[in-house]
């Protein structure tokens, strides 16, 4: 009985040999053929499709998502893997891998604690109002010291704040002049600040000048040139934003239900050409002049009328019906889309209003979203669902709405409201970086009265500080010990 089984085995073994290379042999006749008569037509001119090539053919399972920005403009059979397009942009910041663990000294912050030097100011050189706030925030704060050689971060008297080669603002030479500060170091602890990059039509995010190791406290960066740990992302702000204290924000009282006027608004520039055209462009598709007010000009700039398209004048007309500051104040949401750059006007002003931001910028780096959990306080949407936007809003519920825009107060006034408070955001978050044994986490940052006012120096535990003991679930204790520093100026008799 085994060896007939024995026997059958290598029967049934063989025979899947003979008709393996049979098969295989018939193949490879047939692949020679095939290119003998392409080589044959090809010839006499002549080009007859075989039967396989009326079948699609696809050599990869799924073919790989490719941004829809970038349709257009990259060959689909190029594969590039992120990290190869993260290093292809490497020429607008070449410290582009920079890191606090690489591209920082810590040993000057453990010497003498963290300490901010801001060089002289030059003869000459103009600085503007803006910038001339951020210095005098600087100066102004616990963190600042006239000695460098006590400093940990160093920051430019140099005004960076505006690279817009068309800018009355943009200050030349600026690489000659940077390179030429003693303390310079190829940007090693230096800060820089900027507002605004690039110039018409690219607006890239080039400040115009080798950075080298410094650090960007930049508005409008985007996530694919933000270093994350490193970088701070920072609000746009106008000339007019005030230098210390700042309005309150507009809510003044909790309305039940929340919900106000308008449920969705936005009136700014439309773009005829160039960057910033897509979204601001479409957003009549979802204006139905009643809950939903998205109003856009095309009259801005010189040649306007030179590109104006046939919607433009039934758009300014419609544009000019409206108050703006009377839209903020009775809006539940505020869209924020893209302008030429990432950033906008509009995120402040709706923080200020009570109004719910709504994002449609992809790609941005929120402001200071190391620290700030956007999603208690924003909507962030996609500028390609720009359609389900409306339908979106609407399903968030009343209480939640509610809770969004109180957070908007909070956040405005407790990091916004001011070039002094966002000057100090920015300092605490790099802080905080240095010192992480005593970092400020979470909670404080987006919780009552903020980070600002709480300051690891004197305690890490959330326990000691008593506007915590809601959300930790603690009671205060009977007896406790306050120690409030104060320090008296000698006068002269």
């Amino acid at each position: 009985m085994q060896a007939k089984k024995r026997y059958f085995i290598l029967l049934s073994a063989g025979s899947c040999l003979a008709l393996l290379f049979y098969f295989g042999g018939l193949q490879f006749r047939a692949s020679r053929s095939h290119s003998r008569r392409e080589e044959h037509s090809g010839r006499n001119g002549l080009h007859h499709p075989s039967p396989d090539r009326f079948w699609p053919r696809f050599p990869d399972a799924l073919r790989p998502f490719v941004p829809w920005d970038q349709l257009e403009n990259e060959d689909s059979s190029v594969h590039i893997s992120p990290r190869q397009k993260r290093d292809a942009n490497s020429s607008i910041y070449k410290g582009k891998k920079c890191r606090m663990e690489s591209c920082f000294d810590f040993t000057l912050c453990k010497k003498n604690g963290f300490k901010v030097y801001v060089y002289p100011q030059q003869k000459g050189e103009k600085i503007a109002e803006s910038y001339q706030n951020i210095l005098a925030a600087i100066e102004g704060s616990r963190f600042y010291t006239s000695d460098p050689s006590q400093a940990c971060l160093f920051v430019l008297s140099l005004d960076t704040l505006d690279r817009d080669q068309l800018s009355p603002q943009y200050v030349h030479n600026l690489r000659s002049k940077v390179q030429s500060l003693h303390l310079w170091n190829n940007g090693r602890n230096h800060l820089i600040f900027n507002l605004y990059s690039g110039t018409w039509p690219d607006y890239t995010e080039d400040v115009g000048f080798d950075i080298g190791q410094a650090m960007l406290a930049k508005a409008s960066i985007s996530t694919e040139n933000f270093r994350p740990n490193f970088d701070v992302s920072i609000p746009l702000f106008s000339k007019d934003h005030p230098r210390t204290g700042g309005e309150r924000g507009f809510l003044k009282f909790n309305t039940i239900p929340p919900l106000r006027k308008y449920m969705l608004v936005f009136k700014g520039k439309r773009y005829l050409t160039g960057i910033g055209s897509d979204t601001r462009n479409a957003l009549y598709h979802v204006h139905n002049g009643e809950d939903v007010v998205l109003l856009t000009t095309c009259k801005h700039g010189k040649d306007w009328q030179k590109h104006k398209d046939s919607r433009c004048d039934r758009d300014n007309t419609e544009y000019e019906k409206y108050d703006y500051r009377e839209m903020l104040h009775n809006a539940t949401f505020c869209l924020v889309p893209r302008g030429r750059r990432l950033g906008s006007f509009r995120f402040l002003e709706a923080l200020q209003a009570a109004c719910v931001p709504v994002m449609l910028s992809n790609g941005w780096e929120l402001p200071f979203s190391e620290v700030i959990n956007w999603n208690q306080a924003a909507v962030i949407g996609d500028e390609r669902l720009l359609l389900q936007i409306p339908s979106t809003i609407r399903s968030i519920h009343q209480d939640k709405i509610l809770a969004l825009r109180q957070q908007t107060q909070f956040l405005w006034e407790a990091y916004f409201s001011s070039v002094e408070k966002i000057v100090l955001t920015t300092l605490e978050i790099i802080q905080d970086r240095i010192f992480k044994h005593i970092s400020r986490n979470s909670l404080i940052w987006n919780k009552h009265p903020g980070g600002l006012f709480v300051l690891p120096q004197y305690s890490s535990y959330l326990g000691d500080f008593p506007y915590y003991y809601a959300n930790l679930g603690l009671k205060p204790p009977s007896k406790f010990t306050a120690v409030t520093p104060a320090v008296t100026p000698l006068v002269s008799q």
